[in-house]
C-alpha cells in the first residue's frame, strides 16, 4: 500500500537520490508504510510507532489535499496539530527517524520557503515546523542528499516570539480538570439552593415576639493562605546535565561472558560509599566498574593505568551478567546510513593526563548548572545530545550545537564549545578529525 503524502517529483526524487539502495529507481509509487526499516536498517521499529508512522502519513496526505483545494481551515488545522506533536520531539516519532519526517520535509519545505518571519517564528508562527525542516534537512540522522542550494534557507537566529515552555504538571492538572468537567458538566456549575427562614421555625417565631434579633456569633476570621510561589521556569536544555568526568582506569580485563566487552576498574573521584561503586582492595580507592564494547577495537594494554572521559549518570545496567556504572567516551568515524557504525576505527578520547580523577568536565559556553544525579532513560537525554559530539579538525572534542535541535536558537552560545577540564584544559583523539563521539 502506498501513501501520496507529498508531490510526487520531490519525494521520489529526494528518496532515490538520497537512499539508493532502499528505493528502487524503477518504482514509480515506493511503498512508503514499509519503508523505514529500509531506508533506516540500524533502527528497530516497534508495533505502534509503524501504527504512528501509517497515522502521519495519512496526515501528511490530508494536509497535500487540503493545500491543493487551498482549504485555509483545514491547512491552519492540520499544521498546528503538527506543530504541537513537534513542541516536545526532534522527530515524529520522538527521536527515531521514519519516512514520515522525509513526507514532511518535501511537503512542507516549499511552504516554509515562502513563510513570512512572523509566520515562521512569530506569535502565532509554527516555530517547531520550521525547526524540524531545519533539521531533516542538515541532519546526519537523516543523510538526505540535498544540494545546499536547494535547501530551505533558515535563519536560526531570527526568532521574533519565544513561546512560553509548557508546564508538564500544569498541563496535567488542566487535562485532568477538562476530563472531570466532561463527565460531569451539571456539578460544574451546580450551586446549592438556599431557603431564607426555613429552620428552626419555633426559634425564630420566639425571637420576634421578644422584638429582638439573634446576634449570630462572629466566625473567626480565616486567614488568607500564602500564595503559591510560582514555579520556577525551566532552564534552557544543555549539555551540561551530562556528568562529564576524569576517570582513571586502574586496569581493565576480558568480559568473561562477552567477546566484545572489556571489564574496567575505574576511579571516578567518587567518595566513599556512594551508590553503584565498591573499594578497590588492591588500591583502597572508591571505583566502578564499567563495560564497554571495545574488545577488538582498542588494544586490551591500551585500557591499563589510564585517563579517560566517563559519563558517570547513566543509569546502570548489567551487562551478561556486570552491572556496569559508568561509560568510556570514545570516537569513532562517522558512517553512511546503512554502514556499520561499530566498524572501527576507535579510539578513546583523552583528557590532560595529569587531571585528578573526579574533575568535572563541560563544554565551553555550556558550563551552566550541575548535572542530574541520574539521567531517565526514559527521556534520552544522552541519546538527544550525543549527536552533537564531535571532534574538530584540531583534534579537540567540541559540542556542535547545530547538530542538536533542543538547543539551537539559545542566545549567547556558542556553535561549537570545545570539551574542558574544570581548569582549562582540552580533551582530544589521537588521529580521527570530524568523528562521531559516544
Amino acid at each position: 500500500m502506498a501513501i501520496n503524502s507529498a508531490p510526487e517529483t520531490s519525494l521520489l526524487s529526494l528518496l532515490y537520490r538520497s537512499y539508493p539502495a532502499a528505493i528502487s529507481p524503477d518504482a514509480t509509487e515506493p511503498d512508503l508504510l514499509h519503508a523505514s526499516p529500509k531506508i533506516f536498517p540500524q533502527t528497530e521499529f516497534s508495533t505502534s510507532e509503524h501504527a504512528d508512522i501509517k497515522q502521519w502519513l495519512t496526515t501528511i496526505s490530508g494536509l497535500q489535499g487540503a493545500l491543493t483545494r487551498d482549504d485555509k481551515e483545514a491547512i491552519s488545522q492540520i499544521l498546528s496539530q503538527l506543530n504541537g506533536h513537534l513542541a516536545s520531539r526532534t522527530t515524529l516519532l520522538g527521536t527515531k527517524p521514519s519516512v514520515a519526517d522525509i513526507s514532511a520535509y518535501a511537503l512542507l519545505g516549499p511552504v516554509v520557503e515562502k513563510w513570512t518571519p512572523e509566520e515562521r517564528t512569530g506569535e502565532k508562527g509554527y516555530h517547531h515546523i520550521v525547526r524540524h525542516v531545519d533539521f531533516v534537512q542538515n541532519s546526519r540522522l537523516f543523510g538526505l542528499q540535498i544540494p545546499d542550494e536547494e535547501k530551505v534557507g533558515i535563519d536560526l537566529d531570527d526568532v521574533r516570539f519565544f513561546p512560553k515552555p509548557v508546564d508538564p504538571k500544569e498541563e496535567k492538572e488542566r487535562k485532568k480538570k477538562e476530563k472531570a468537567a466532561a463527565q460531569n458538566p451539571a456539578a460544574a456549575g451546580e450551586a446549592k439552593t438556599v431557603v431564607v427562614g426555613q429552620g428552626k421555625p419555633e426559634q425564630a417565631k420566639g425571637e420576634e415576639a421578644a422584638g429582638g434579633k439573634k446576634e449570630k456569633k462572629d466566625k473567626k476570621e480565616k486567614k488568607p493562605k500564602p500564595a503559591k510561589a510560582a514555579p520556577a521556569p525551566a532552564a534552557p536544555p544543555s549539555p551540561s546535565i551530562i556528568d562529564l568526568r576524569i576517570g582513571h582506569i586502574l586496569r581493565a580485563v576480558n568480559h568473561p561472558n562477552a567477546d566484545s566487552l572489556f571489564v574496567s576498574t575505574i576511579d571516578c573521584g567518587d567518595a566513599p560509599g556512594t551508590e553503584n561503586t565498591s573499594l578497590d582492595e588492591a588500591t583502597g580507592k572508591t571505583v566502578r566498574t564499567v563495560c564497554s564494547g571495545l574488545n577488538g577495537l582498542v588494544p586490551l594494554e591500551e585500557m591499563q593505568n589510564r585517563k579517560i572521559v566517563a559519563i558517570c549518570n547513566l543509569k546502570p545496567v548489567t551487562m551478561r551478567g556486570i552491572k556496569s556504572c559508568a561509560m568510556v567516551l570514545a570516537a569513532s568515524p562517522r558512517v553512511a546510513e546503512g554502514e556499520d557504525s561499530h566498524a572501527g576505527p576507535v579510539e578513546l578520547v583523552s583528557p590532560p593526563q595529569d587531571a585528578p580523577a573526579g574533575e568535572r568536565i563541560t563544554f565551553d559556553g555550556w558550563s551552566e548548572g550541575e548535572p542530574e544525579k541520574v539521567l531517565n532513560p526514559k527521556k534520552k537525554v544522552w541519546e538527544t545530545f550525543q549527536p552533537g559530539f564531535t571532534t574538530m579538525e584540531t583534534l579537540e572534542v567540541a559540542f556542535d550545537s547545530s547538530a542538536v535541535p533542543v538547543v539551537q536558537g539559545q542566545e549567547g552560545k556558542p556553535a561549537l564549545g570545545k570539551l574542558l577540564t574544570a581548569s582549562g584544559g582540552l580533551c582530544k583523539a589521537k588521529t580521527l578529525k570530524n568523528a562521531a563521539v559516544r
